[in-house]
């Protein structure tokens, strides 16, 4: 008996897509050396940036440094999603069932498109010739696993059937993380482990037994070795999904805005979230669709390696009718949606999510959010927001306000030195606009701050207003000499730590205008 031959995958990776998408919505060039940051680190860089020295990870300012012409902007899920849309209709209209594992990836059953066009290699230049009809480049692998036509892709490779193996066995064993959709976010830890090991390849990494694996390692690096040795990944859930999971939400009047359909979205992972909840199961795969009063549909299905919780199933229904609302397509609808709906494709044993105490999936902070999205939907994105640790070396820059409902990324990486950082404890109160004091030595000559830093007197007064008091004691200051390479940011200022008697401590801040009151301690 002939064995059957594995149902094969092609995925389609369009590489650097977050500097793509910041270039097509800033209207730059693709010779633009571009670079997207997040917490301060290089996300994702373009081509151009990349001969002239910028790598992922590196500081915004050692980037800047090496190519001081480097576009800087900000990661924005959002914006990568609207950005792919294009992409993937194109697709679809070649080869319907595209599976959409983030922006800038998809993954498709190779049978029916490769049947269509004769061969593997007439199917991958149709679809790249497609995509690059939309202005963007492509890579496409094909192999008998999911994980497998991933790599393959990035390499522009179709494998042959049944040499998935051979293929993975020279490719770093970092490759293994290099997707964070196909991995579990302890995975960067285990590969850098591997490396201290000695075990530098794939395949090194596939030699070793599978017993031992099992042994050392949990569940997810047993399924990276699975992928080393390219056997068959673990199946679609063969649990039937009972009819009454898939929910709907009549929309009137007809949702037209983007803010609107957002809002009708997170609604909807509600109640999804909810039925899930009650039937013990948790969506690893998802179909969103909407329709509108001229019969026009856009269905789209998003894969996750972890289950989706309520706010990732909000954010996928939102990037997808954010970007098919905007018109960024030739498929922009003609009419407003009448009907969203959600349909878990597949799902998993409730055990892979993190339950609360009394059988939710936190129940309190989710209560807690739905309040808050109510409050948003009431007032606007920006009225309701959260704040998120970030970096900096005063207590105002060390926590920035991130709209309920986004992403919660900071502007510079906290954990950063920040040399000249105000030491512990923070005041207890933070002054929005720094009110303007006066700070006099024991002869009443006004206190400064000298270029080297130090305090040209020592602190006796501290006028605010028409108050005064005496200054029992004081500490710093801490000097901070920020951006001093550009003139136009450049900032150069001194804090310090003072207590008036027993019961008051101010934190005060020396700058071009003086001294002003910043923060109040307890």
């Amino acid at each position: 008996m002939n064995a059957r031959t594995p149902a094969r995958v092609l995925a389609l990776w369009c590489p650097d897509w977050p500097a793509v998408a910041a270039a097509t919505e800033a209207g730059l060039d693709v010779t633009v050396p571009i670079a997207v940051f997040s917490a301060d680190r290089v996300l994702a860089c373009s081509a151009t940036a990349r001969t002239l020295g910028v790598r992922r990870g590196l500081r915004r300012r050692e980037a800047q440094a090496r190519c001081p012409e480097l576009h800087v902007t900000r990661a924005d899920p959002d914006r990568d999603a609207r950005a792919f849309e294009p992409v993937v209709a194109a697709i679809e209209a070649l080869a319907p069932g595209v599976e959409i594992l983030r922006p800038g990836l998809v993954v498709l059953p190779a049978r029916g498109v490769v049947r269509w066009f004769g061969s593997e290699e007439t199917a991958a230049e149709t679809l790249i010739d497609a995509v690059a009809a939309t202005g963007v480049e492509c890579r496409i692998g094909v192999a008998d696993e999911l994980s497998t036509a991933v790599l393959a892709a990035r390499h522009d490779a179709l494998v042959p059937v049944g040499e998935g193996a051979g293929f993975l066995a020279p490719l770093p064993v970092s490759d293994l993380a290099v997707e964070p959709v196909l991995a579990a976010p302890e995975r960067v830890g285990t590969v850098d482990l591997l490396r201290r090991l000695g075990i530098r390849t794939i395949g090194a990494f596939a030699a070793l037994s599978a017993s031992d694996v099992a042994s050392r390692f949990g569940p997810d690096v047993i399924a990276a070795h699975r992928s080393a040795r390219a056997l068959p990944e673990r199946p679609p859930s063969r649990r039937s999904i009972p009819p009454e999971l898939r929910v709907e939400l009549p929309c009137d009047p007809p949702v037209e805005r983007v803010d609107a359909a957002a809002f009708a979205g997170r609604t909807l992972a509600d109640l999804l979230h909810a039925r899930l909840a009650a039937a013990g199961v948790a969506c690893t795969r998802l179909l969103v669709t909407a329709r509108t009063e001229a019969g026009e549909e856009h269905a789209r299905t998003w894969r996750c390696a972890e289950p989706l919780t309520p706010e990732g199933t909000a954010d996928r229904v939102r990037w997808q009718l954010d970007g098919w609302l905007t018109g960024r397509n030739a498929n922009r609808p003609t009419a407003g949606i009448i009907r969203l709906s959600l349909e878990p494709v597949e799902v998993v044993a409730a055990g892979a999510l993190q339950l609360g105490l009394w059988g939710g999936v936190g129940d309190a902070d989710e209560r807690a959010r739905r309040a808050l999205v109510r409050v948003q939907g009431l007032l606007g994105n920006e009225a309701v927001c959260i704040g998120v640790p970030n970096g900096g070396r005063g207590p105002s820059e060390r926590i920035v306000l991130v709209p309920v409902g986004d992403e919660a990324v900071p502007h510079s990486d906290p954990d950063a030195p920040w040399p000249g950082r105000l030491p512990p404890p923070a005041p207890a109160l933070v002054l929005h606009t720094p009110p303007a004091i006066r700070l006099d030595d024991d002869v009443g000559e006004p206190v400064t701050v000298t270029e080297r830093g130090l305090l040209s007197g020592s602190p006796a007064r501290l006028r605010w207003g028409s108050r005064g008091w005496t200054v029992t004691g004081w500490a710093g200051p801490w000097p901070v000499d920020e951006c001093w390479w550009d003139p136009a940011s450049a900032r150069c200022a001194a804090r310090l730590q003072v207590r008036l008697g027993e019961a008051r401590a101010l934190l005060v801040l020396f700058g071009a205008d003086g001294w002003r009151v910043e923060g109040i301690y307890d």
